[in-house]
């Protein structure tokens, strides 16, 4: 077993790192401040194939692993999640969705330009009354012979807006169940498709949050993801990568946090001397550091799942679980640490603790996650 990081992965890190610092903090109060879209950085990261990391150089990826998605992801979260969120998105949820279900015809059309960044994606599962439960599906597909057409609403949609390509969940067959089930993909600017408005968001405030109807969308045939009645597992097993990418974030917005108060503990003075002297201050870094590297293990041994084709749903759901935890708790801390400016804007771990929230919500909760951890280990 080896725990040393290959020189490709250090170098990702290192590129990851670089971009996020030179290209992601600027402005990063500021369109946290005004809910701005990083466009021009997404723009950017997909120029340098951080979009499609991990799909295969003939449609357009970088052909790398999970880990090495992972550690992008650890990076860029540390100092923007609004960016990183639609990295993670476009990579484990729609290009991974479309790479390992699609027929040939839809990976040329769309995957290709998906990967390279010159659109992006969205995964529209969630709905008003459907959100953990993914199978109480209220949008409907009907089937009329050489295309479906779709009606209904989903909202808490990342990239709602800016996205070009959305892969959308929607009931054909209400009596045959979650087996009735079907993944669609739908093009911006089809008839009778709509964009609602921006979510504003306690976190992730620069993401693209929306709200869709469709109303009468004609969908043609060929752009369903497989056989009939797949959408459900297409839902589900994509959400189980997705959970990785989540769980990276939630790593990174934590080792972010924890950086910056390490830091700002060496520089600020209390009592005569530096506050990393005392140990009120120096155990909770001690606990927060630790944390952290438990959570990066699980996050890494998921992705060492995914890539070597073990089953990952209990690995990616406990790292999901448990990094989310860490990240709430670590960025509640490191807003401690800084006590007064922990609370300004300026400081950056108001923001982290903010962001922090949404990865115990989406891509499934962390109750969802328990249920996912306890099935699992009970049906051994």
């Amino acid at each position: 077993m080896d725990f040393s990081l290959s020189e490709e992965h250090l170098m990702i890190q290192q590129a990851a790192r670089d971009f996020a610092q030179q290209e992601l903090l600027p402005e990063v109060i500021e369109r946290d401040d005004a809910q701005r879209f990083p466009a021009e950085e997404i723009k950017k990261l997909g120029e340098l194939g951080f979009l499609g990391m991990m799909v295969d150089p003939k449609y357009n990826g970088s052909g790398m692993d999970t880990l090495s998605y992972v550690i992008a992801m650890e990076e860029l979260s540390k100092i923007d999640a609004s960016a990183s969120v639609v990295v993670s998105v476009n990579n484990s949820l729609v290009c991974y969705g479309l790479e390992a279900y699609a027929t040939e015809a839809q990976k040329l059309k769309y995957l290709t330009r998906l990967a390279s960044g010159e659109i992006i994606g969205a995964f529209c599962l969630s709905e008003p009354e459907a959100g953990s439960d993914a199978t109480s599906q209220k949008t409907t597909a009907m089937d009329k012979g050489d295309h479906y057409v779709l009606n209904g609403t989903k909202n808490w949609i990342t990239n709602g807006g800016t996205a070009e390509v959305y892969l959308v969940i929607a009931q054909t067959d209400k009596d045959k169940g979650h087996k009735g089930i079907n993944a669609l993909i739908v093009e911006k600017g089809m008839q009778g498709f709509e964009i609602g408005p921006k979510e504003n968001k306690l976190g992730i405030r620069g993401s693209d949050t929306h709200s869709l109807i469709f109303n009468d969308v004609k969908v043609p045939k060929e752009n369903r993801i497989g056989e009939d009645g797949f959408g459900f597992k297409f839902a589900m097993k994509t959400l189980s990568g997705g959970r990785i990418g989540i769980a990276a974030q939630a790593l990174g917005i934590a080792s972010g946090a924890y950086e910056l108060a390490l830091k700002y503990s060496k520089e600020r003075k209390a009592f005569g001397t530096e506050i990393s002297n005392h140990q009120a201050i120096a155990f909770k870094l001690a606990d927060m550091h630790t944390q952290i590297e438990a959570a990066r293990h699980l996050v890494y041994k998921a992705a060492w799942d995914k890539d070597n084709g073990n089953d990952y749903d209990l690995s990616s759901a406990m790292a999901k679980l448990y990094a989310s935890q860490v990240a709430m708790e670590t960025t509640v801390e490191a807003v401690q640490i800084h006590g007064g400016n922990g609370f300004v804007k300026d400081y950056h771990v108001e923001r982290l603790m903010r962001d922090a929230k949404i990865t115990q919500i989406y891509e499934g909760t962390s109750e969802i996650q328990k249920i996912v951890i306890s099935r699992s280990i009970i049906k051994g």
